[in-house]
C-alpha cells in the first residue's frame, strides 16, 4: 500500500507540473499618455501588481513625434526586462503607431497581420507572439463600423487558423475589439474563438459603462481551463481612471 501511495504522489507532482497557470492582461494604455505625460511606470507598477504574465497593449507610438521614445520597449524594461514585440498600424509623425505584446517569458516568433481597411480610415495590426506554451495575438480593431471590423475579423482568423487550427497550443486574442458583446463583430468572433474574459464594461475608465475590451480563445485543439476573469477597477500603485481611458481586464488559464 505504501509503495502505491508513493506512486500516486509523484504522479500527481507530474500532473501539476504539467499544468501552467498564466495571467493574461488586454490593456488599452493610450499611448501612455492620455491623462498625463507618461504614465508607462504606474501602468508597470499596476501589471505587477495585477500579477500579470503577458500584456496585450493597445494604442503604442514608437519613435515619432508625438513621443520619441519606443514606448513598448519602455515599457518592457519598466517591467523588468521582458520580451516584448511591437507592430506598427501605420507610419506616423515621423515614426510609427501600433499595438503590441509584453510577456515574462521569452518570445520564440511572431509576425504581424496587417488588416484590411475602410476609405479614410486608420490602418490596423494584429500582432502574433508565440511562446513555447502559448500564442497572443494583440489588436486593435477599427472604432468606426461593423463592416470594416467584420472584414478585419475575417482575415484576422483565416490566417489564425490556418497556422494554429490543428495546435495543440493555445491562441489567445486580447485587445480593444471597439464592439459590444451583442455586437456583429462578437457574433462573428464566437464562430471561430471562444470569449473567456468577463463581460463587465470597460469604457470610459473613470465611469465605465461599455464593454469593448476583451480576451478570447481560438477554438482549436489546446486544452486549457479558465481559473479566474475580471476586469481591473482598483489598483495601490496607481489611479485606474487617470493612467488611460479604458480598463485592463484580465483572464487566468491553467495549459494543460
Amino acid at each position: 500500500m505504501k509503495k502505491i501511495f508513493v506512486s500516486i504522489f509523484f504522479l500527481s507532482l507530474i500532473s501539476v507540473a504539467a499544468s501552467a497557470q498564466l495571467r493574461i492582461v488586454a490593456y488599452n494604455v493610450g499611448a501612455f499618455s492620455k491623462y498625463s505625460e507618461d504614465s508607462t511606470h504606474d501602468i508597470a507598477k499596476m501589471m505587477h501588481e495585477a500579477g500579470a504574465d503577458a500584456v496585450a497593449v493597445c494604442e503604442l507610438d514608437s519613435c515619432n513625434r508625438r513621443h520619441a521614445t519606443f514606448q513598448l520597449k519602455e515599457f518592457a524594461e519598466a517591467l523588468g526586462g521582458w520580451d516584448f514585440r511591437f507592430g506598427a498600424a501605420m507610419k506616423w509623425a515621423g515614426g510609427a503607431y501600433g499595438t503590441g505584446v509584453v510577456t515574462e517569458c521569452e518570445i520564440i516568433d511572431g509576425f504581424d497581420i496587417n488588416l484590411p481597411k475602410g476609405d479614410g480610415y486608420e490602418p490596423r495590426v494584429c500582432v502574433v507572439s508565440e511562446t513555447s506554451d502559448y500564442v497572443i495575438a494583440a489588436v486593435h480593431l477599427d472604432h468606426s463600423n461593423d463592416t470594416v471590423r467584420l472584414e478585419q475579423i475575417r482575415l484576422m482568423t483565416d490566417e489564425l487558423q490556418g497556422r494554429y487550427g490543428r495546435s495543440r497550443k493555445p491562441v489567445f486574442l486580447c485587445g480593444d475589439l471597439n464592439a459590444t458583446p451583442d455586437s456583429p463583430t462578437l457574433k462573428q468572433l464566437s464562430e471561430d474563438w471562444t470569449v473567456l474574459s468577463e463581460l463587465a464594461p470597460t469604457f470610459p475608465s473613470d465611469r465605465p459603462r461599455i464593454c469593448i475590451d476583451y480576451i478570447l480563445a481560438l477554438k482549436n485543439r489546446a486544452r486549457y481551463k479558465v481559473v479566474d476573469t475580471a476586469v481591473l477597477t482598483e489598483f495601490e500603485s496607481a489611479d485606474v481612471a487617470e493612467v488611460s481611458d479604458h480598463l485592463p481586464v484580465f483572464v487566468d488559464v491553467m495549459i494543460k
